[in-house]
């Protein structure tokens, strides 16, 4: 039943909660907009019996970083709005945007969208995001670039770590550890479940190159699947 009421669900309190966030975002109150989204993610996972458990806090580095995170479903972002107690701005494709509300909240609170059309405005996005860095944002992206069919952590692509490294910003592994046992077939097919988010000690990018993005990444993502392996 509640697989089967998930997605009326999620489009309700998405209102309920969307719309108060982006009226604090337009008015400046980014604190009570982060607070307003982290309330929405928690009580949709409550109310689709979904328990969190977070482990790792104690790696949280004091300053901004790049939270990198594998990608299994849509319900890692609400799982990350909820429990990473982190101020982040998300990375994500631009056609969320066509979304009724969550577009809106999304440009409203200053998330980063990413055209994937253009290699060119994608860079010029990862220029303005590690500005953001720069002035003590912190960033959450999905390397994988995409939803992973299997829930196997799928290679990493290299330009959120070259974002890191120009930001000069740790890296920290997220690893998101269940997702697909809850929901193995989508919203519809959601079931009750526990998720573990486990955060990994930052992996510096200091002295670190544009051309070492690559083995950056490969580095973060065999910490994020051996997580996920747990």
């Amino acid at each position: 039943m509640r697989g089967f009421l998930a997605v009326p669900l999620l489009a309700v309190l998405t209102v309920l909660f969307g719309l108060p966030a982006i009226a604090c975002a337009v008015v400046g109150a980014r604190r009570g907009a982060r607070r307003v989204t982290t309330a929405w993610a928690r009580t949709l996972l409550w109310v689709v019996g979904v328990k969190v458990i977070v482990e790792g806090i104690r790696h949280l580095p004091a300053g901004p970083a790049v939270y990198a995170a594998n990608h299994g479903s849509v319900l890692d972002i609400p799982v990350l709005f909820g429990h990473l107690p982190v101020d982040f701005r998300i990375m994500h494709k631009r056609s969320l945007h066509r979304i009724p509300v969550v577009g809106v909240y999304l440009y409203a609170a200053g998330h980063i969208a990413v055209d994937r059309r253009s290699g060119f405005r994608a860079r010029r996005t990862i220029e303005r995001a590690a500005d953001r860095i720069r002035r003590g944002a912190s960033v959450l992206v999905f390397p994988e670039g995409t939803r992973s069919a299997h829930g196997e952590v799928a290679p990493f692509k290299k330009g959120s770590f070259l974002l890191a490294v120009r930001a000069a910003a740790p890296v920290v592994p997220v690893s998101l550890l269940g997702v697909k046992a809850v929901m193995p077939a989508g919203l519809r097919g959601m079931r009750p479940g526990t998720v573990h988010l486990i955060v990994h000690p930052p992996v510096p990018t200091a002295g670190r190159g544009a051309g070492e993005a690559g083995a950056l990444a490969e580095d973060v993502r065999r910490i994020v699947a051996a997580g996920c392996a747990a």
